[in-house]
């Protein structure tokens, strides 16, 4: 199957669609420093930051190892979250090298977000890592592409937008 027609044929939002890219990047706009988060700890640009990594952990920046949990659960886990849609619930698992607590500069870390979105979604599938995810395991570019759309979301949600 071409990367072309399992984009296609793949019914959930993912970032290799560019209504999606668009979606994304309208709601970022709508982010302030000043956003009040709905959970967890960081601020808005600490989340931007986190996103960042974890586009780099999509496109083979990062190649963490895969975790006990994800090897005994991440089956059943990729099959809600990525390919019934099931949205990510608060306070998910963090991959140790996604994780920002430290101050960051929010118009930095969304101008950085911005670009990582264009770089993943204009490389298309060529660009996703082959290694597997520390929690699900080997995913398909699409699969990544779903996820991180799905990722992305969940971080807007977080902060209402």
């Amino acid at each position: 199957m071409t990367g072309q027609t399992e984009v296609s044929t793949f019914r959930e939002k993912n970032l290799f669609e560019p209504a999606m890219v668009e979606e994304v990047k309208e709601r970022l706009a709508q982010l302030g420093p000043e956003s009040e988060r709905q959970w967890g700890k960081m601020n808005p640009a600490q989340m931007l930051a986190h996103c960042s990594a974890a586009m780099e952990m999509a496109m083979g920046k990062v190649s963490p190892p895969r975790i006990l949990l994800g090897r005994l659960l991440g089956r059943l886990a990729k099959k809600s979250l990525i390919v019934n849609g099931t949205p990510m619930r608060r306070n998910a698992m963090t991959e140790k090298s996604c994780l920002v607590t430290d101050e960051r500069d929010f118009l930095v870390e969304r101008q950085r977000l911005h670009e990582s979105i264009d770089r993943f979604a204009t490389g298309g599938p060529e660009a996703c890592t082959k290694h597997p995810h520390f929690f699900f395991g080997p995913l398909t570019p699409v699969e990544w592409a779903v996820l991180m759309y799905q990722h992305l979301d969940h971080h807007l949600r977080q902060f209402r937008v």
